[in-house]
Parts: C-alpha cells; sequence; structure tokens
C-alpha cells in the first residue's frame, strides 16, 4: 500500500525512533500498520510551537514532542488512546515523519591530522597514503552480528520490492541500522538509512525519487555488508567514521568557482565551491533543515544571498562564486569541506576568471581523463571522495535540441578541447530537477542559442552516451559570441542560483534550432555536421532492467514464461554478453528457489542465495555501464 503524506506536515524523527516504536507493536497490530498510516495521513496536522497535534478520532489526540523539529526520542511520540503505548498510531505516525539527518557537528577540537605529501595530486582523495590500505582489526562478535543483522534486513527489503517494502520492514532496517551504528559501523549503517529514505520516496511517489538511486543504495549496502562479514575488503574503511576529521591547512588563498543549490526532502540551502593556487577544489556549505516542502526550493535559491560562515567574511555564496577569499588558519576534510572553526580568519579577496590560472588549469585536462578520474572516484566511500571528484570542467558548442528516449526534446552540445572541434556529442541537462529551480528554465533558453560556445561546470551523468548534468556556465577563451553578462557577473552564471534572460545571449545565437529536423519537417545536420547520440548500444538494460524490476516489485517480478526467459538470454548472448546471460539465469533461477512445507506454502527464509545473486548481476550491471561510459567519452563507443 502506498502512503502519500505531505512531509511539510510533520517534523523528523530519527531513525533509531520509527524501530523503537514499530518493535513494540504486537504482530496483529504491524498487520495492520500500513493502512493506519494512509488513514492517518489524511487527518490534519496543527503545529505549536515544538509539538505536531494530530486528532486521531473526537476523542484521541496524537502528540509529537519534536523540538528544532525532529522526534530525538520514543517518549516525544504519545497518545491518548487506550492502547498506548503499544499504539497503531504512534507507529503511524513516525511512519509518516521524513527520516532526520544527521547533523553535521562541531569541528572536532582534537589535534589535525597532518598534511601527507600525497595531499593535493590531482584525481586522488586527500590524504590517502600512497602504501596499501591498512586492513585494520577483525570484526568482533558485536559488530559480525551486528553485520549479519543488517544485511539479513536489506536482503528482505530486496526480496519484498517498494511494493511489499511496507512500514515493519522499514522499521527492521532501521532497527539494525541503529544496532550497526551502536557496534561502531557508521558507513553500512549510514547506507542502511539512506535505502530506507528512498524506499519511502518510492512508496510515497515523492518528485526526488529515482529509482536508479534505490538500486545503488541497495546495491552499496549489501555489497558492504557482505564484504565485513567476508573479510574481503579492508575493515577500517568499511566500518566509516561517525564524523569527519579536519587538518590544518594554515594559509590558503581561494578563488570562487560557481555555487549551487542543495535540496532534499529535509534539508535546503547551497554550496560554494573554491579552487586553491594548487589546484585543488573546496566547499563551503549553507544547509539547513526545512519543515515546508513547498518554501525548500525558494530557502535553496534564498541561501545563495546568505554570507558564507568563514571566517569574518562579509560576501554572500552567490558573490564568492566570483570573487576570492584569503584564509589563515584553514582547516579541511578529506572530501574538501572547509572548517568554520573559531580559530580560522578569512577576509574578502580578488577573484580570478575560469580563463585565468588558477582557475583555467582545470580545464586544461582532456575530457577523457576527467571522465575516468570521476569514474574511479564513484569507487570510493562517499566521505572518502576528493571534492569534485564527478565534476568536468569543458568547453562546448551548443547544437541545439534532439528528440530523446521517448521523444522528449534534448540540449545537444559538441564538446572542444583549446577550440578545435571533433569532441563527442554530449547532452546536457538540468542538474536537478525540482521546477521552482532555475536549472530546467535556464536549459530551456540556452536551447534557443545553438552555435553559441560556452565554458561549463557539470556533474558527470553515468550513462552509454556522454551526458552532462549542467551548473554553471561561462565564455570560453577567444570566443566570437561572448555571453553579454553585465560586469558584476564576472562573465559566469550559476544555473540553479540565477536566472538567464534572453539579453545574456550573444544577439548571434539566438535563432531556434532543432538537431534532426529543418523548418520544413525534413531531417537535417547540425551546421558543423555532428549527430544526436546514437540512442542504441549494447542491450546492459535486458539484465539492468530486471535488476531494477527486483527492487521495484520484489523476487517474483522475476518469475515470467519460459519464452521470456529465453528472449533475454538470447538477446544477451548475440550481443556477447555471455556473463550477463548466465547472472540472469542464475538471478531468475535463485527467486524461483524458495522452499515450501507440505501444504505447499513459502517458508520464509533470510533470502541469504536470492540476495547473492543480485548482489553480483548488479554490480556486473554497474561495471559494465561504467566501462561503457568511459569507452563513449573517449571516442571508442
Amino acid at each position: 500500500m502506498s502512503v502519500t503524506a505531505r512531509t511539510s506536515d510533520w517534523p523528523g524523527v530519527r531513525p533509531e525512533v520509527v524501530a523503537e516504536v514499530v518493535a513494540g507493536l504486537s504482530a496483529r497490530l504491524q498487520k495492520r500498520l500500513d493502512g493506519a498510516a494512509a488513514k492517518l495521513a489524511e487527518r490534519p496536522v496543527a503545529r505549536e510551537g515544538d509539538e505536531w497535534r494530530v486528532e486521531v478520532d473526537e476523542e484521541t489526540v496524537l502528540v509529537l514532542h519534536a523540538p528544532g523539529g525532529v522526534v530525538a526520542a520514543e517518549a516525544g511520540v504519545r497518545c491518548g488512546c487506550l492502547l498506548a503505548p503499544a499504539c497503531v498510531h504512534r507507529a503511524a505516525a513516525v511512519t509518516l515523519c521524513p527520516l532526520a539527518e544527521a547533523e553535521p557537528g562541531p569541528e572536532p577540537e582534537r589535534e589535525p591530522e597532518p598534511r601527507s605529501d600525497t595531499d593535493g595530486a590531482p584525481g586522488e582523495p586527500a590524504g590517502r597514503p600512497a602504501a596499501d590500505p591498512i586492513v585494520g582489526d577483525p570484526l568482533t562478535a558485536v559488530e559480525l552480528a551486528a553485520v549479519r543483522h543488517l544485511h539479513r534486513a536489506a536482503a528482505a527489503v530486496l526480496a519484498a520490492g517498494v511494493s511489499g517494502a511496507g512500514a515493519v520492514s522499514q522499521a527492521e532496517l532501521l532497527r539494525a541500522a541503529h544496532r550497526a551504528r551502536l557496534a561502531g559501523l557508521h558507513r553500512p549503517a549510514a547506507a542502511a538509512v539512506t535505502v530506507a529514505t528512498r524506499v519511502r520516496a518510492a512508496r510515497s511517489g515523492a518528485p526526488d525519487h529515482r529509482l536508479v538511486d534505490l538500486v545503488a543504495g541497495l546495491r552499496e549496502l549489501l555489497g558492504l555488508t557482505t564484504a565485513l562479514a567476508t573479510g574481503t575488503a579492508p575493515v577500517a574503511e568499511l566500518r566509516g567514521t561517525a564524523r569527519q576529521a579536519y587538518r590544518e591547512e594554515g594559509g590558503l588563498r581561494l578563488y570562487g568557482l560557481f555555487a549551487e543549490p542543495v535540496l532534499t526532502a529535509t534539508h535546503a540551502g547551497a554550496v560554494s565551491w573554491a579552487v586553491d593556487a594548487d589546484g585543488r577544489l573546496s566547499t563551503i556549505a549553507e544547509v539547513m533543515p526545512h519543515d515546508d516542502a513547498a518554501a525548500a526550493a525558494p530557502q535553496a535559491v534564498g541561501a545563495g544571498n546568505r554570507t558564507v560562515r568563514l571566517g569574518d567574511a562579509a560576501l554572500s555564496h552567490r558573490e564568492f562564486s566570483r570573487a576570492g577569499l584569503a584564509v589563515q588558519g584553514a582547516t579541511r576534510s578529506g572530501g574538501g569541506r572547509l572548517g568554520a572553526g573559531a580559530s580560522v580568519r578569512a577576509v574578502r579577496a580578488t577573484g580570478a576568471a575560469w580563463t585565468a590560472e588558477p582557475a583555467a588549469r582545470l580545464w586544461s585536462e582532456p575530457a577523457s581523463a576527467q571522465v575516468a578520474r570521476a569514474l574511479a572516484a564513484q569507487e570510493l566511500p562517499y566521505e572518502s571522495r576528493p571534492a569534485g571528484s564527478d565534476l568536468l570542467f569543458l568547453d562546448v558548442t551548443l547544437l541545439g535540441t534532439a528528440p530523446g528516449p521517448g521523444g522528449a526534446p534534448q540540449l545537444l552540445a559538441r564538446c572542444t578541447a583549446s577550440g578545435a572541434q571533433g569532441g563527442p556529442v554530449i547532452v546536457l541537462r538540468p542538474a536537478h530537477e525540482h521546477p521552482d529551480l532555475p536549472f530546467r528554465a535556464n536549459l530551456a533558453l540556452l536551447a534557443t542559442a545553438p552555435g553559441l560556445r560556452l565554458r561549463v561546470i557539470g556533474r558527470l551523468e553515468r550513462a552509454d552516451r556522454p551526458e552532462l548534468r549542467l551548473l554553471a556556465i561561462g565564455t570560453p577563451p577567444a570566443a566570437p559570441d561572448p555571453l553579454a553578462l553585465s560586469a558584476d557577473r564576472a562573465g559566469r552564471v550559476n544555473l540553479g542560483l540565477e536566472r538567464l534572460q534572453t539579453a545574456d545571449l550573444a544577439a548571434s545565437a539566438t535563432a531556434s534550432a532543432t538537431v534532426g529536423e529543418s523548418a520544413d519537417g525534413s531531417a537535417e545536420e547540425p551546421a558543423d555536421g555532428s549527430t544526436a547520440p546514437a540512442l542504441y548500444g549494447p542491450p546492459v538494460h535486458v539484465l539492468g532492467r530486471r535488476v531494477e524490476q527486483t527492487v521495484t516489485t520484489g523476487r517474483h517480478a522475476l518469475a515470467p514464461s519460459e519464452a521470456s526467459a529465453a528472449a533475454d538470454r538470447g538477446l544477451l548472448r548475440a550481443a556477447g554478453l555471455a556473463t550477463a546471460a548466465e547472472l540472469l539465469d542464475g538471478l531468475r533461477a535463485s527467486a524461483a528457489n524458495q522452499k515450501r512445507d507440505v501444504f505447499g506454502r513459502i517458508v520464509t527464509d533470510d533470502h541469504e542465495d536470492f540476495g547473492t545473486a543480485w548482489l553480483t548481476a548488479a554490480s556486473y550491471t554497474e561495471e559494465l555501464a561504467t566501462a561503457l561510459c568511459a569507452s563513449v567519452w573517449s571516442g571508442e563507443g
């Protein structure tokens, strides 16, 4: 059963609170929990200070005590019915509340780690030693039990699929995550909370839900628990840490690059990106919880006008994206986040154009090398990835629009290097799909300017054709038709915080055009002879579709007719993907291999074999997709 509730009506809730409240229900009430949550979602919610009140019926009032907008303890959920505290109303309420994300704590008051000689190497995470990573102590009995509990809970969610993973399955996953966190397994615990959040988004039809993100979350969680249980990877790295460690950097001269909005189900704000004299990237974030989904996007855009929280700097994030900072006593995490401790001093300084050093060197690296760096960073734990590892810095020429998959128009651009032609044709997409952020409107305006040359910053979208999520644009060196921007914008535009105007585009590049169709409807090529990227490649989607279908519907989705299975097998083998065919056959066999009792009823199991088969297929799909992405950017695909 799908439950749709406006998250703005409800406070956030800590994951362990959800686990505790749902665990207190009887088996009979647990079966009624999803239905009770659906009914409670229809009731009006009133807020009085730190308390949220819901009238369940004429005689029963449910109260959630949430200081700071977050229910932090089980005692914060009170119900006036006779069955309380073991009533279904309390459990339904915490099921509807959005999961609260961990708040970033203050900078640790301990001796910062010394800088390593390997710090600052392009494409390398700061602070990672050149030697092999230390495996660390093996798991204790408590840790191993927590890992196995978490693995079983994740496999159960996978086997049930989004449609079957109701509130009870989610609560069990959160209970296992809390147990793992108490055991010091922070990375798998965080991965489990992420999966639970994405399952909720999928079941409620949240606009920011993406199936690919949920698949990636489950793959990471099952991969972590499998590696920890089998000891096949460095244990210290798999455990993770509770908070990021900051190291002393001394004096830093920072040059602003761009700023972007941050928008999630529970938080909104902005983050600024800067480059230092050594070419390393850093971030300064201004992200706060929100309790109104309708106002979250304007809050994120408005955060661009807030003052950068670093020393005594008196400039906003928008201003910093075009200016600079001179920092003393700087501290920085391994992921590039700048610390804002009391000892940090910062004053405003001049910025640098994208065409001048040190920013210009970011665009000097070939596109294929940048893609390889971004793909390699995806293999690292999120907290260990160097800042900007997924960013691409490219010079492009807009080509206009062309029909994409499903017929929807997409903006195409030719990637160039130092003014040379012949680079790959890439699809430019908005960095965030929310309609209240300026991304989509700005891309629509850029689509009216074929021939316009741009210097861009975007995030790599891993696909079997070149795709880029566009974040900021500027004018490349010696462009014949530069952007007509005012002097205070320093030749660049933050596409998620600022809106382009027609007057900002060069007059010679505002004629509308569509790649692949002329004014009379006949087919035509772009002016430079390029064509839209091919929409068809190796049939990787055959296996990938089954992997995603399992996440959506559960293991019973893999029981099609033998004719369908034979067709998939033949298509994969004909394309030379024999391994993919074997993995798909193994996944189907594992899905159907469920024990039954003497009456023919399915016996409950831990889904261990099925989870392993799915993880193997998902990992293969991931590796193949990464290889295809690298090949199309290098011109080999």
